[in-house]
């Protein structure tokens, strides 16, 4: 036994030095999340809007890019866009390309969550909202995506706590966030299990906080409490108007 816990001592990382490494990493792994999600939650909810258009056209168009993104590795897309297009003289540095990598897999399945939670709304909203006289954008803005975002909420976070682990993949690319790191300091001490140990307990702390952020959020939001109290006005007119529709 003594054996044993003098080889674990003699086999301890003097941590010092590599602070500052990892505390850079760890700002670089968030703001890849940041911009990563920032970005796909745009396209994303773009492309919804694509595959819920009446011209089929436009379906078409939104079809062909999620169903190739959503059925390949994302690791695959990290190198087409960063190996691949430095070929044809397009060369884009690690964090560049790795956000753009994140943002056309990630915008995909998100695309696919916002139509699910739009098309989850009950059609009546929409009837009773024009049947008040709300302009057809009003009806999205205030009544239709409120709605679709509650619905859609514990999917997308979901999808962003994916995200943040899926920054590791970066590593592939020396894109300079935890992963990068913890390898460099594994070459360096030769100590392979307790560096990504701590590399491990670091994406926890950032990963953990976060989902228990969105499951306060969603619960908020099942509360009603981010209404306005014009949005609260709206709907409490849309459900007086269905309330009178049923009663005939």
């Amino acid at each position: 036994m003594a054996d044993v816990s003098s080889q674990i001592v003699a086999l301890s990382v003097d941590w010092g030095p590599y602070v500052p490494d990892l505390l850079r990493a760890a700002g670089t792994t968030a703001k890849y999340t940041l911009l990563g999600f920032t970005s796909a939650s745009v396209l994303g909810l773009f492309l919804a809007l694509l595959r819920l258009s009446r011209w089929r056209l436009l379906r078409v168009i939104a079809r062909i890019y999620t169903e190739p993104v959503k059925n390949t590795p994302l690791l695959t897309q990290i190198f087409i866009i960063y190996f691949g297009l430095a070929t044809v003289g397009l060369v884009l540095d690690a964090f560049v390309a790795g956000t753009l990598a994140l943002m056309f897999f990630y915008g995909a399945y998100l695309s696919e969550i916002f139509r699910g939670g739009i098309q989850g709304v009950s059609p009546g909203q929409r009837e009773a909202a024009l049947a008040i006289g709300l302009p057809p954008q009003a009806v999205y803005r205030r009544v239709i995506l409120p709605q679709a975002v509650r619905l859609a909420l514990p999917a997308t976070g979901n999808m962003l706590v994916d995200l943040l682990k899926s920054t590791s993949l970066m590593a592939t690319i020396a894109g300079a966030e935890l992963m990068s790191v913890g390898r460099n300091i594994t070459a360096e001490t030769f100590e392979a299990l307790q560096v990504y140990l701590v590399v491990g307990g670091i994406y926890f702390a950032l990963a953990f906080p976060l989902s228990q952020l969105m499951l306060w959020y969603e619960h908020r939001l099942k509360a009603g409490t981010q209404f306005s109290l014009a949005k609260r006005r709206t709907h409490r007119q849309l459900a007086e108007l269905m309330a009178r529709e049923s009663g005939r």
